[in-house]
């Protein structure tokens, strides 16, 4: 489904590039050549994933005045090479934050450390969080994850999602939100004639043909690419993104990010201002009920130029299953906000995800062409003894490799907490490799079926020390700040009266798919209720 460019999207997309042209750390219509940024907002989001993007475009439409803090950069200007995100097999500073190497998911090739690259530091695009036995991909810049992930935009199943957040009503859901959502994020699917025949999925066919012969179904999932894009690549009619390699460290061409989508509409209201390079670290209260949040603007270097305060009549936290959960984490332990509820850094999980490569006989080439973004996955979630929905990922070498690579979507009930080190002044995350194991025997269960019914084995290559299963770090954090437990069950934090979260802090660990299109769904329904019932606090700020 092609999203309408309205005259909103439109005029949001000219401030982004304008901001771009002009290297401004600050994108809005009419404060793009503002000397000053102002202290107070009526609004204030933290961060601009996806349902950060939400929050702003709906106070936006809504007529509040409401800045964005987003901690990364805008990806809007070419570099040296002409493009403004760097090749996947080519990475250079723009790949990751502030790292001196790359750190992708696939640690070697054929045991050689071939993979990563030496790079400079930079607010690069990526990031890696590391704690003690997991660590977090998420994405810098303005769209957050959206522009670094693999675009697959799968709605839930309703009973699952049913289960996992029992307090919201789930007709409204999928008929009203999980629809707009869709909509609004130009969620469209691959033609499947044009899959059948095309050089660049045979990666996915022969993974279906494999799960096929051992019982299993797969499905089609739809995306956020223009697949109509991607048939131009193929034909030589535009310029290639998907066919090029590219997507951990960003799509130059065809892609729905945010900043195409929920962020150019919001810009285009008028209404909303986004600071880039902007580090929100402490929020605190006033005594008039206002809130107060302390932030750190950097250069390119990272380099701290100016901190910030910044206050705000409502205060809205997209800074991911991460930032969001730290922020309130540290404000309710340092007594800036020692009303929060105790369940403040509880129900975190990983999405069950593991990933695994399976090496294929010699007349199973998977093709040396291999589009990056994934239109299928095995989908074994109805089994009952051993949920799994595994995505068919792509791995592009240009090579014929003869590996099917997955990254598989368990139903783990494990649960991490964060707990806040005041020597560090952050969160450190309480999961231990045992738990990750769980994923990891799920996981097997399904690969090792289709291994035995197809006479393959796994790849012992890929992710250092002879590992078959990927278990230490995760796409799709989760968790935190859980609705009904730390908020109440539309996303007003317990505690702080006039604070909200909006993303993925929001879902208790775990939603059995790639969660973006729930994110955003959840975050379209918590504001048009907070907007149709709070929104007098407003005019009088």
């Amino acid at each position: 489904m092609t999203p309408k460019l309205t005259r909103r999207h439109l005029l949001g997309l000219g401030a982004l590039h304008t901001a771009a042209a002009l290297g401004l750390t600050r994108i809005g219509l009419t404060t793009a050549h503002a000397a000053h940024a102002p202290d107070h907002a009526p609004a204030l989001v933290i961060g601009s994933g996806y349902g950060a993007a939400v929050a702003a475009l709906r106070l936006g439409e809504a007529g509040i005045r409401t800045t964005v803090l987003e901690m990364g950069r805008l990806w809007d200007t070419p570099g040296p090479d002409g493009t403004v995100f760097c090749p996947t097999g080519a990475p250079d500073r723009r790949s990751m934050w502030f790292r001196t190497r790359t750190e992708a998911p696939l640690a070697t090739f054929l045991w050689l450390d071939v993979v990563n690259k030496d790079i400079s530091p930079y607010p690069g695009v990526l990031d890696r969080v590391r704690f003690a036995e997991m660590s977090v991909y998420v994405g810098r810049g303005v769209g957050g994850g959206s522009l670094v992930n693999g675009g697959m935009a799968v709605t839930p199943r309703r009973d699952y999602f049913t289960e996992v957040l029992p307090q919201v009503d789930p007709a409204e859901m999928y008929d009203t939100y999980f629809p707009l959502a869709r909509r609004m994020l130009g969620v469209n699917t691959v033609d499947p004639a044009w899959f059948e025949a095309t050089e660049w999925y045979r990666f996915s066919r022969i993974s279906r043909k494999h799960a096929a012969n051992a019982g299993l179904k797969t499905v089609f999932v739809p995306n956020v690419y223009d697949f109509g894009h991607m048939q131009r690549e193929a034909a030589g009619q535009a310029p290639r993104s998907a066919l090029a390699g590219e997507v951990i460290y960003g799509n130059n061409h065809g892609k729905r990010s945010l900043d195409r989508t929920y962020l150019a509409a919001a810009l285009g209201t008028g209404n909303v201002t986004i600071e880039t390079l902007h580090r929100a670290r402490a929020v605190r209260r006033q005594p008039d009920g206002s809130y107060v949040v302390t932030a750190d603007r950097i250069d390119l270097t990272g380099r701290t130029v100016e901190t910030r305060e910044i206050s705000c009549s409502r205060l809205f936290l997209g800074a991911g299953s991460l930032g969001t959960t730290e922020l309130l984490l540290r404000a309710r332990e340092t007594g800036a906000l020692p009303d929060l509820s105790e369940r403040v850094g509880t129900g975190w999980g990983t999405n069950g995800n593991v990933m695994t490569g399976r090496a294929n006989h010699m007349w199973d080439t998977v093709g040396a062409n291999q589009s990056t973004m994934p239109v299928m996955g095995i989908d074994d979630w109805s089994n009952a003894a051993n949920p799994v929905f595994a995505e068919i990922a792509p791995l592009p070498t240009g090579l014929e490799h003869w590996i099917s690579l997955y990254l598989a979507i368990t139903r783990n009930p494990e649960r991490g907490t964060f707990r806040y080190d005041p020597a560090t002044d952050s969160a450190r995350l309480d999961w231990t490799r045992a738990q990750s194991q769980v994923s990891v025997a799920s996981a097997k269960k399904l690969f090792d079926r289709i291994n035995l019914k197809n006479a393959t084995i796994y790849r012992y290559d890929l992710f250092g020390g002879n590992k078959t299963f990927a278990d230490d770090f995760t796409y799709h954090p989760l968790g935190g700040c859980v609705l009904g437990q730390a908020t109440d069950a539309y996303g007003r934090v317990r505690g702080a009266p006039g604070v909200y979260v909006t993303d993925g802090a929001l879902i208790p660990g775990s939603i059995g798919v790639n969660p973006f299109v729930t994110i955003t769904a959840l975050a379209e329904r918590n504001m048009a209720r907070v907007l149709a019932t709070d929104h007098a606090a407003y005019a009088t700020r």
